[in-house]
């Protein structure tokens, strides 16, 4: 009985030390899916300073710019590498009359947004002004049609500024203000927030209207463009349902929007700086949560669309917080924190995770609102902590998603406890693999071991981390640089499959084998 006893102990003792052990395990040779470069994708909203005073400062302007566009922010975009951009919102979309915004810049109607504070706009920055700078990043544009207040003459009319051809009124008009060859315009945003903002329609309502405009910007796009149809808000699982079931053959996509509030709620969202633990605790595992609700949907879409034909479009999602005090409340600026960069390395591991459905992805938004990649006041400019994330993830963009599983220890706060690693891998058209790796745990160094299977490697190629002193550490315009990336050395090549990283806690590392 002793000896069964102490046998028993033995195996339990072994199981205890092997369940301490993190491991990544990773199938170079099982890749079939690929990472669609637009799950990279940016939002930029008529909201607060994102496009006056963020990206366009006109051509008289102080301050340093490319045909009115901030030279300083053009730059650190391209070097993102931005794959597609949303425009012009959000909820301002469906009160944004586009003919309102073309022609010469003294001609055009002042505007004010009723939605974000109240704010009277110049409408300097309009059709012409955002395609325009589509093409200088060299991204696909991603037009929001009014649904809300507008009409189907009004939608096919902008079609056809935008991508005819032909010798037709609106063709002819674009030809007037400047330009001949149509633009590329490759997605057409059948209204946005439907639910909301956007109209305060039940989906049964939305998927008639959403077939009626779909049917006309088929006949007058053609094939130029994927529409995408106004998805859930969440968990809204039966807005998903009616849509498929309704409108699955008059779409391409289908979005859905997801905020991140870290506090009890909309009226307690948190705060963006000075935070405690379990704050940033909470951001995390409310950020989490879209892998549930990507999951959730795509299995209702799956029961409608064994093919995959329809997209799934995460085209809203970030965090929100409490805006910085002092700021116009409908402005939304917010900063952004080590935490914030976690929950977009943990969200685009999600959205890597299921590329076979997800297909898009636009965090809200690109500069000076929410979860913003850029942070401006006056002439100075701030990369935040989730821009280097989204630099540092940007390997990924059209590679291959390789298979992997991961088996980690928990990150435990109180009664509650999330994973306290995050992964993604990937092989690009060259051959060489990329791992991203996320530690969740402010207060430990996690050690984790890589097993390649398949095929193996030579050599690590580089690594770069970004981590910060504190987890609510921020760049700010007086200390822009506090939290930026810098080469990472913790990582050691055990034989040509295997190797040992020591991940640094709240850190966020890209490798590249090959």
């Amino acid at each position: 009985m002793k000896k069964i006893s102490l046998f028993l102990f033995i195996l339990l003792a072994a199981f205890t030390v092997k369940a301490q052990v993190n491991v990544l395990s990773i199938d170079v040779a099982g890749g079939k899916t690929q990472i669609n470069k637009n799950i990279y994708g940016q939002f930029a909203e008529h909201l607060g300073r994102c496009i006056y005073d963020g990206i366009w400062v006109g051509k008289d302007s102080p301050i340093p710019n490319v045909n009115g566009y901030r030279k300083d922010i053009l730059e650190a975009l391209q070097a993102l590498k931005v794959p597609v951009l949303r425009w012009p919102g959000g909820c301002f979309a469906d009160t944004y009359h586009w003919k309102d915004g073309i022609g010469p810049l003294n001609q055009r109607p002042q505007i004010k947004n009723v939605f974000w504070g109240g704010t009277v706009e110049d409408n300097s920055f309009g059709t012409n002004e955002f395609l325009d700078l589509c093409e200088l990043l060299k991204c696909d544009p991603y037009i929001s049609a009014n649904v809300g207040s507008g009409t189907v003459v009004e939608m096919v009319e902008w079609i056809e500024y935008m991508t005819s051809d032909d010798d037709v009124p609106m063709a002819n008009l674009r030809r007037k203000n400047g330009r001949d060859k149509p633009w590329d315009v490759k997605f057409l945003g059948i209204g946005n927030e439907s639910w909301g903002c956007g109209g305060d329609m039940t989906p049964e309502f939305y998927a008639d209207l959403m077939r009626q405009f779909s049917n006309y910007a088929k006949m007058y796009g053609g094939d130029k463009f994927d529409r995408i149809g106004c998805g859930s808000n969440g968990s809204d699982f039966n807005w998903t349902k009616v849509l498929m079931e309704k409108g699955r053959n008059n779409m391409d996509g289908l979005s859905l929007h997801y905020y991140t509030i870290a506090g009890e709620g909309w009226n307690n969202k948190s705060a963006a700086t000075g935070f405690g633990e379990e704050l940033y605790f909470n951001g995390l595992k409310k950020g989490l949560y879209m892998d549930e609700l990507v999951s959730k949907h795509s299995s209702i879409m799956d029961q409608y669309d064994r093919d995959k034909r329809v997209d799934l479009l995460v085209d809203e999602w970030g965090i929100w917080t409490d805006v910085e005090p002092g700021t116009i409340p409908g402005h939304l600026f917010q900063q952004n924190s080590m935490r914030d960069a976690l929950i977009a390395s943990t969200t685009l591991d999600i959205l890597n995770k299921h590329a076979d459905r997800v297909k898009m992805a636009n965090i809200a938004q690109i500069v000076n609102v929410l979860q913003a990649m850029i942070l401006t006041e006056g002439n100075k400019m701030v990369l935040t902590p989730t821009y280097h994330v989204f630099k540092m993830y940007n390997v990924h963009q059209d590679a291959t998603l390789l298979p992997s599983s991961l088996f980690c220890e928990q990150y435990k706060l109180g009664n509650d406890q999330i994973p306290a690693i995050s992964s993604s891998a990937s092989v690009d058209k060259n051959g060489k693999i990329h791992v991203t790796l996320s530690n969740l745990n402010p207060n430990k160094e996690i050690k984790l071991e890589i097993n390649l299977s398949g095929k193996g490697f030579t050599e690590i190629n580089s690594g770069t981390v970004l981590t910060a002193a504190a987890f609510n550490a921020v760049n700010t315009f007086d200390k822009p640089e506090a939290v930026k990336p810098v080469a990472f050395k913790n990582a050691k090549k055990l034989s040509d499959s295997k190797l040992e990283v020591s991940i640094p806690s709240k850190s966020v590392v890209v490798l590249e084998l090959e």
